[in-house]
């Protein structure tokens, strides 16, 4: 006699379908690669658009320094041409101070010659005759050479000529002795203790001088003697420095 079954035991009866399994697995495997080539796609449609969006902006960065280049070279050609302005403004400027100083200089040379002549011909009680008018040095480029000038006038009645001698004398010390110097031992241009004049109205006398080695000079005595029938004496003494700081 057979065992009986027991009421708990269940069987399943499955059907059999060959290739399922393999089936099943090559779909899951077919939405998997066309899931991600789907959002590989999308990923290149959204980078693409980043790239386009950057492509712009750099397009309009060109486009705003160029700008800027443009303002630059412009501000930069406006600030030469001001310079340039400026210069030829102070230029000008120059020339007009050089021009007003020159105009006032020659005002002044002139209103010096009018006083000059006007005391030749007009002068005062005290000053007729021969008189020493005035004595100037002026530095050469060699140390201790100066060029002179010296004007000898007659005041008043100058109705005759003048005629007479003029000596100078360079005062001054030589190894702290006093020294008195005539002044054609000091120059090349003199060649007479006195140097002859003669004139109606006035005469320059011009030269150069050249001090020796260690001389300090101090003073510049001129005597002028007239001879004749309008002898007079005339004598001026001029300081050293007033001279050659003049």
């Amino acid at each position: 006699m057979s065992e009986a079954r027991k009421p708990s035991e269940e069987y399943v009866v499955i059907r059999h379908r060959p290739g399922y399994r393999l089936r099943r697995t090559l779909i899951l495997l077919t939405f998997t690669v066309v899931a991600a080539v789907a959002g590989y796609l999308a990923g290149m449609a959204q980078g693409g658009f980043r790239f386009s969006s950057a492509e712009a902006s750099n397009d309009q960065l060109v486009q705003e320094v160029d700008e800027l280049r443009e303002q630059y070279r412009k501000a930069r050609q406006n600030l030469v041409n001001l310079d340039r302005g400026r210069a030829i403004d102070e230029q000008a400027l120059r020339e007009a101070r050089n021009a007003i100083v020159g105009l006032e200089t020659r005002i002044s040379e002139l209103e010096a010659d009018l006083t000059f002549y006007r005391n030749i011909m007009a002068p005062s009680e005290t000053s007729k005759g021969l008189q020493v008018d005035s004595f100037t040095l002026v530095p050469a480029r060699s140390d201790g050479t100066y060029g002179f000038k010296m004007v000898l006038t007659q005041v008043g009645n100058n109705n005759r000529y003048i005629a007479g001698l003029v000596a100078v004398n360079v005062i001054g010390t030589l190894g702290g002795e006093k020294e008195v110097i005539a002044l054609r031992d000091l120059s090349e241009d003199i060649e007479d203790l006195g140097i002859k004049f003669r004139f109606r109205y006035f005469q320059d006398i011009e030269g150069s001088l050249s001090l020796p080695d260690k001389f300090e000079p101090l003073e510049i005595q001129v005597v002028a003697q007239a001879e004749g029938q309008k002898a007079s004496q005339a004598e001026r003494t001029f300081g050293w420095q007033q001279l050659t700081e003049n």
